[in-house]
């Protein structure tokens, strides 16, 4: 969700819109800090912090907030998930729910504006009875959380999600089910196939459809870390492709549909044009989560999709177990 068009917009056709964000977390909590939602005054909402009684309540205190707004514009809620709500998370969370309105337009447009553009980093500190929020100029380099408190009561804010680029080859059954797996997932989509007429006529806006001539000269005009999946109509296809993406080992994931079997004559024919083996094990054939047998295209792509996610998930924790870069700027802020 992005979230300052999505205020943006309920105050055009609302008249307000609140912010809810689940700032702090201890102990379990259904999800991270820095989850939101947008909620109008009539109490419909976008985006989720994680269900259940504490969003019901969340829900209602944004409700309070716009329909009060003479009594402030930012509540700070410190609750405890199973004495004070009765969830089983066990943990304690911070909510700060937030009101804005068509006083606040030029300043949500800005924010609209830069987010939809990219990730959007704003600092904020408290300023009576609300935030008041900047843009984050300086943030070059650092690796933002959602949401930072720093020691001095600041808060540096992320805006908007950052998509991992998938470049997929083939607009068969499987490609177009792994395509609509994908669109509420964070990943942009480069679609290649070289047939005529080979893609549906709706897709949906994450995806680009491309019909390439020369695949394999595209790839080689890919940016460096993309995901790519081969899945095309040609086994001959499927090996120019895979090929080059593991010769020029310069892609995070190259996942291949097929067998065993297919990947041992794949590894084979590879070594022969001298693609060093251990770029070769890399290879993720068959693609997709081995634990589901279903054949189904739809199966396939759901079990592929999981897979993206996995190892998406997996870069990001090797990304975030190195922040002392970070670490350093966020305490340069903070001493400023």
């Amino acid at each position: 969700m992005l979230v300052w068009p999505t205020i943006e917009r309920l105050i055009a056709e609302h008249g307000a819109a609140a912010l809810v964000t689940l700032a702090e977390t201890r102990g379990s909590s259904p999800r991270e800090a820095g989850a939101r939602m947008v909620v109008r005054p009539d109490g419909g909402f976008f985006g989720t912090i994680g269900g259940g009684a504490l969003e019901w309540m969340a829900l209602a205190e944004a409700q309070s907030l716009l329909a009060h707004p003479d009594k402030g514009r930012v509540r700070r809620l410190d609750k405890a998930l199973g004495p004070e709500l009765g969830q089983c998370c066990g943990g304690r969370v911070i909510l700060t729910v937030e009101g804005f309105d068509a006083t606040d337009r030029e300043m949500v447009s800005a924010f609209a504006a830069a987010e939809r553009a990219g990730q959007l980093v704003t600092i904020a500190a408290p300023d009576g009875a609300r935030l008041l929020r900047r843009p984050f100029a300086s943030h070059e380099g650092l690796q933002a959380a959602a949401y930072t408190r720093l020691p001095d009561g600041r808060i540096i804010e992320r805006f908007g999600s950052e998509t991992t680029s998938l470049y997929l080859f083939g607009a068969g059954h499987v490609g177009r089910n792994l395509v609509l797996a994908l669109a509420p997932l964070p990943f942009t989509v480069t679609w290649v196939d070289p047939r005529p007429n080979a893609f549906p006529p709706h897709v949906p806006r994450s995806t680009a459809c491309l019909a390439e001539a020369d695949p394999v000269g595209l790839l080689e005009r890919a940016p460096d870390g993309v995901f790519v999946a081969i899945m095309t109509h040609s086994h001959a296809l499927d090996l120019d492709v895979a090929a080059a993406a593991l010769g020029a080992g310069r892609f995070a994931y190259v996942g291949l549909i097929g067998s065993k079997t297919k990947r041992a004559r794949f590894t084979r024919a590879m070594s022969q044009i001298g693609i060093a083996p251990e770029r070769i094990d890399r290879l993720v054939c068959p693609i997709g989560l081995t634990e589901i047998t279903d054949k189904a295209p739809a199966a396939i792509a759901a079990s592929v999709a999981a897979q993206l996610l996995i190892v998406r998930d997996s870069l990001a924790a090797r990304a975030a177990a190195a922040p002392a870069h970070s670490a350093r700027l966020l305490d340069d802020i903070s001493h400023a």
